[in-house]
């Protein structure tokens, strides 16, 4: 128990400095690498607390494809964050206003918990016990059947961005070579072939 408590605080640390960090680099991609920490970080939560198929896939998909396309995105958009931030202060008071709302409804969320306890037995919904089923079979059990529309929606909502992140890196720019397979096969043979006479031991 000893050593389960110490991995649990040593992983719940990195994860609040890491996400602190992601928030405080100034540079994109130092925030994008320190979002990769605290998703590694998470997963050991998860592996702690027994549900291990929600580690792995956090590991595959979030860290494995989703932090890697924020990383590579930032690093192809050749943003300038010096004319970005020009216009920091102008945004700051919508923005403190936003995350003052947010830490109310945080606050909120958390003295309901204190002061209702009945409210954890309304929200989760009874699964199997684990000695019966397996994590991934009770984890599907759950959400394909209560949460399959939020489920669903979540999936929209990666389709889009993945969408969008493509639709940002495949702007035309100038000088840029491209290919054009139609060009290439309609074009006709004169142009393609040319023969020439080679003389012996003088080369083209």
């Amino acid at each position: 128990m000893i050593i389960q408590a110490l991995a649990f605080y040593l992983f719940a640390a990195i994860t609040v400095a890491s996400g602190f960090m992601v928030i405080a680099s100034r540079n994109p991609v130092h925030s994008v690498l320190f979002l990769i920490l605290a998703f590694f970080n998470a997963a050991g939560l998860f592996v702690l607390m027994g549900a291990e198929f929600l580690g792995m896939i956090l590991v595959i998909v979030y860290v494995g494809a989703v932090a890697v396309l924020f990383l590579f995105v930032v690093m192809m958009l050749d943003i300038n964050f010096v004319e970005l931030r020009q216009g920091f202060l102008q945004y700051l008071p919508i923005g403190s206003l936003i995350g003052l709302i947010l830490l109310v409804e945080l606050v909120l969320v958390l003295g309901g918990w204190v002061i209702t306890p009945v409210a954890k037995q309304v929200a989760t919904t009874p699964i199997p016990a684990l000695d019966q089923v397996t994590n991934t079979h009770a984890l599907g059990a759950v959400l394909y059947t209560k949460y399959i529309y939020l489920f669903q929606g979540a999936g929209l909502i990666l389709l889009v961005a993945m969408i969008g992140a493509i639709v940002l890196t495949l702007r035309s720019r100038p000088g840029v070579k491209r290919q054009s397979i139609a060009e290439q096969v309609n074009r006709p043979r004169d142009a393609a072939v040319a023969i020439r006479k080679v003389e012996p031991r003088k080369g083209i």
